[in-house]
């Protein structure tokens, strides 16, 4: 009798090991499945890009023009902030 009951705790482990790498296995698949979405969309972009210089031309004037509102839009933040401890000295 008490040689079957360390069997069914190494029969327990051993569901549970087994339950635990199911579980680790099917993660791993979502995650290579995600992986595998997005470079077939990156795939699909390249062609896209490839087939319509129009496009990459587009692209890149859009982000150039994020990058210079980008710019605008910290320089305004700068000034805000001293204008803002500006004010807060003036108080004090």
């Amino acid at each position: 009798m008490a040689e079957s009951e360390p069997r069914e705790g190494n029969y327990d482990n051993m569901v549970k090991m087994v339950e635990d790498l199911n579980r680790d296995l099917e993660k791993l698949l979502e995650e290579m499945e995600k992986l595998t979405v997005q470079a077939t969309w990156m795939a699909y972009d390249m062609v896209v890009i490839r087939t319509n210089p129009d496009l990459a031309n587009s692209m890149r004037r859009l982000e150039d023009a994020f990058l210079s509102c980008k710019e605008e839009m910290e320089k305004k933040w700068q000034e805000v902030l001293m204008e803002s401890k500006g004010e807060e000295q003036k108080k004090e």
